[in-house]
């Protein structure tokens, strides 16, 4: 029998209710200063406990990690204790909640910088057709071209891995089920795996192999905190026919699809217990080909979560054609915090404010109305 997503599914230890994801989203509303959640975030979170499942928005391990104007961390004892709210409020709802570990990498700007330095990334090439958005003043900010970023040391590398080891364990003390790692979108582990980002002539860079070692390495260390069941990763596989999509944060690889099958391979053998795949989801944008999704699924034998543009009909596609067993619906589930009850129930959506998505107050956060107002 063909599952629906309202099938309950296994997670490793965890028996998921449905197979609604909140993905993560950023959202840009933690406390200042010190990037801290907060009791709105706790209600936002806790809006939305009846999916199956649920990520955090990218959650920076270490200062140098954001890219972006109010985004929360997971590296000081504020973090955690704000974290911890949200957790034990979800849990009160019976939901699941993982933390997406985020490091941008290149993708910042020295004002979001320790001691304004460079950001930092596996080679000195500056990200390009992408912004970052910077404070300018309590509660306003601007988007801005990234700065030009400096090359780790080779040293350096192996203390970036032991700061993700330490946010996972920051995140157990927070009360997450699990954690997910931004290997997506071109931050700073999809610099490492890319051939446009990473021209290290160590056993970082070159061969395929050296580009996903950073990604080992922290899936190695993160697994000694959580088991390697509750640790997800996320991709985002790019494939492109056109010059303009190609330019996507610049990291649309030669062949997409024996890098990330490559890189599905090692992780399955290191039994993680989901890929969570970002589709592309711009306007025309390219769709991921039945081809690719098919040897994904020979390549990958645990959880796979797919997100982006999905609606009901189509998420029922890919559950039936086993492609992908959870589907994240974000800007659907941002509008609908009772999104699994108005698709169980086909109710009509509210249609999301795209004015208040980052950034901002309750008001397009936690006052969308539910079926019972």
């Amino acid at each position: 029998m063909q599952p629906t997503l309202f099938t309950p599914l296994a997670l490793g230890e965890l028996t998921l209710p449905n197979r609604i994801a909140l993905p993560p989203l950023t959202r840009c509303r933690s406390a200042q200063p010190g990037n801290v959640p907060n009791e709105m975030m706790r209600d936002y979170y806790q809006q939305r406990a009846s999916a199956g499942f649920m990520v955090t928005e990218g959650t920076q391990i270490e200062p140098r990690g954001q890219g972006y104007a109010w985004t929360p961390g997971i590296h000081t004892a504020e973090q955690i204790a704000g974290w911890r709210q949200v957790t034990q409020a979800v849990k009160a709802q019976g939901g699941t909640l993982f933390c997406q570990l985020w490091h941008v990498g290149r993708v910042s700007h020295r004002a979001l910088q320790p001691q304004q330095q460079a950001p930092i990334a596996p080679s000195a090439i500056a990200a390009t057709n992408v912004r970052v958005f910077i404070e300018t003043a309590p509660g306003e900010g601007e988007l801005v071209a990234p700065s030009e970023p400096r090359a780790l040391e080779t040293e350096e590398i192996s203390q970036l891995v032991e700061m993700y080891r330490r946010a996972a364990v920051n995140a157990k003390q927070a009360g997450f089920d699990g954690i997910e790692l931004h290997a997506a979108n071109g931050y700073l582990i999809n610099q490492f795996l890319s051939v446009h980002t990473n021209h290290r002539s160590d056993h970082y860079g070159g061969s395929l192999t050296n580009r996903l070692r950073f990604l080992k390495e922290v899936v190695e260390a993160v697994s000694t905190v959580f088991d390697s069941r509750q640790v997800g990763v996320r991709f985002s596989p790019l494939f492109s026919t056109t010059e303009e999509d190609r330019v996507y944060l610049g990291l649309v690889e030669p062949d997409p699809a024996e890098t990330y099958l490559t890189a599905a391979k090692m992780l399955n053998e290191m039994n993680i217990g989901y890929l969570s795949i970002a589709e592309a989801d711009w306007d025309n944008s390219p769709a991921l080909p039945e081809s690719f999704r098919f040897a994904l699924r020979q390549a990958f034998t645990s959880v796979i979560m797919v997100a982006g543009r999905y609606d009901q009909a189509k998420a029922q596609h890919v559950l039936s054609q086993g492609w992908a067993d959870l589907v994240g619906f974000g800007r659907t589930f941002i509008a609908n915090p009772d999104l699994p009850e108005r698709l169980e129930r086909g109710l009509a959506l509210n249609p999301v404010e795209l004015s208040s998505l980052y950034g901002g107050t309750a008001k397009g956060y936690t006052d969308y109305p539910t079926i019972d107002g």
